[in-house]
């Protein structure tokens, strides 16, 4: 099944990164951000954030956030037709 090629254990190997790895992201985000740093911004690259959810967590909040978004919307919908029937039937009751 693996062809002898070791592609397997790449694959796998893949899912763990070295400290020389981080470091080698740590200067090239550094050097980035020596290109796009204003005067007033501090020298040191700021760390990304770091959020321990799963990424499971992670987009099962954003779905949520766009059902909300979804919702709002329909609502101010539904709540438009209604004021407009309303004034319709305002109008042909006089």
């Amino acid at each position: 099944m693996d062809g002898g090629d070791g592609s397997a254990d790449l694959v796998i190997n893949k899912r763990f990164v070295s400290e020389a790895e981080l470091e080698e992201r740590r200067k090239r985000r550094q050097e980035e951000w020596e290109k796009v740093r204003k005067p007033e911004d501090p020298e040191e690259c700021p760390e990304e954030a770091y959020d321990p959810r799963s990424l499971y967590e992670r987009l099962q909040e954003q779905r949520e956030k766009k059902q909300q978004e979804f919702e709002e919307q329909f609502k101010f919908n539904m709540n438009e037709m209604k004021t407009r029937f309303l004034q319709m039937f305002e109008f042909l009751v006089l």
